[in-house]
C-alpha cells in the first residue's frame, strides 16, 4: 500500500472487532511480568543525555555502571517512577548513526506523569527550547537529544485518552 491509497476503514474495524473477539477476554489471568524493568536506549552523548533527562525532565539519574557487551561502554539508568528505569548506552568509538524511526522499531516511549507535572514539564521543555507538540489535551510528544520520541501523558497509568487499557 502506498501512502495515496485510501484506507478500507470498514475493513480495519472489521479487523479490530475480530482480534477483540478472538483475543480479549473478561477474565483476562494475571500476568506473568512484574513490570517493565527498564527500556534501553542509544545516547551519542551520555553528559548531554543526562542533562536532557535529569534536569529538563527531571527523571533522576540512578546508577552508571560498564556496559559488560562493549567495553568502555556506559550503562546508566533513569527512574522515571513506579519502580521502571531508562536506560542507555554509549558506544564510544562506534558510529551508530542517528536514530531512525522505523517501521518494525521503536516508536515513541510513553511516560506517564501527573497533570501537574505535565504542565510544569511543559514550561520546561518551552524554557529549554525544545520543541514539541501537544495532542489531546494530555498528550506531549517531543525527541531526545538522540532523536528518540518520547511522550510525556497526563493520563493514568492503565488509561489513555479516557479508554481504560489495563
Amino acid at each position: 500500500m502506498t501512502d495515496d491509497t485510501p484506507l478500507d476503514l470498514a475493513a480495519i474495524d472489521e479487523r479490530r472487532a475480530r482480534l477483540r473477539d478472538n483475543y480479549l477476554s473478561d477474565r483476562r489471568p494475571v500476568s506473568s511480568a512484574r513490570g517493565v524493568h527498564h527500556t534501553a536506549l542509544i545516547s551519542s552523548d551520555p553528559e548531554r543525555t543526562i542533562r536532557f533527562y535529569q534536569e529538563v525532565l527531571e527523571f533522576p539519574l540512578t546508577e552508571i555502571v560498564e556496559n559488560r557487551d562493549y567495553k568502555g561502554s556506559n550503562h546508566f539508568f533513569f527512574d522515571v517512577g513506579n519502580g521502571n528505569l531508562l536506560a542507555f548506552f554509549d558506544f564510544p568509538g562506534l558510529d551508530v548513526g542517528p536514530y531512525a524511526e522505523v517501521l518494525g522499531g521503536l516508536h515513541h516511549l510513553a511516560i506517564s506523569v501527573t497533570p501537574e507535572s505535565w504542565t510544569h514539564l511543559r514550561s520546561k521543555l518551552d524554557a529549554a527550547g525544545v520543541p514539541f507538540q501537544m495532542e489531546s489535551g494530555t498528550s506531549i510528544y517531543l525527541h531526545d537529544p538522540d532523536g528518540a520520541r518520547i511522550e510525556l501523558l497526563a493520563d493514568p497509568l492503565g488509561e489513555m485518552y479516557g479508554t481504560t487499557v489495563l
